[in-house]
């Protein structure tokens, strides 16, 4: 059957909690870059839970346009490979996300409020993780932020859209062995 004919396709979307429910009626389809999405955009989802009702079906998660604080909360889903957070308000990444989210390849942080690269620090487990955007976040005020997170996170390929070359990569790790005069927690 033609999803149009369902009369509760576009019923208003619970807001609030991120539930079963709300997976379950939130679109799911194939996206520009191949992969198994569900858009569970603009929800006023306060925080990552119930994420077991996907039952490691998609390949990527739209959070974006909500109001996370924290990025924790993950069941095992090794199935995920990007993960779009964009305008949330995070500004905690747990440790230890390896554990739940494996194989990452993608997270964008995009207009949130990560302040401190010790945060940054915390997805040094995440070993396929290849981009990474945090534009729009305070931590990218300083000039030396792609600098830190490139010798924090070795294995990233891009960084705000930017490829990082071998040329950087170099640099990041002399600017963090570089003696400190003073610290900053960005």
């Amino acid at each position: 059957t033609d999803a149009r004919d369902d009369p509760d396709m576009f019923a208003p979307r619970l807001s609030g909690r991120l539930t079963a429910e709300l997976i379950l009626r939130s679109p799911q389809y194939l996206n520009a870059c191949g992969e198994y999405e569900v858009d569970l955009r603009g929800n006023k989802i306060s925080a990552i839970e119930n994420l077991g009702a996907t039952e490691n079906q998609f390949d990527s998660i739209d959070l974006s346009d909500n109001e996370i604080v924290k990025l924790e909360g993950f069941p095992l889903l090794p199935r995920m490979k990007t993960i779009l957070l964009n305008n949330n308000r995070i500004t905690r990444i747990s440790k230890n996300l390896e554990k739940s989210i494996p194989n990452i390849e993608t997270l964008v942080l995009t207009g949130n409020r990560l302040k401190n690269i010790t945060d940054i620090r915390n997805l040094s487990g995440l070993k396929k993780l290849k981009r990474l955007v945090v534009l729009g976040n305070s931590l990218a005020k300083d000039p030396k932020y792609r600098l830190k997170i490139i010798n924090a996170l070795p294995h990233l390929k891009m960084l705000d859209f930017k490829k990082v070359t071998a040329k950087v990569r170099v640099k990041s790790s002399s600017t963090a062995s570089a003696p400190r005069r003073h610290c900053l927690t960005y």
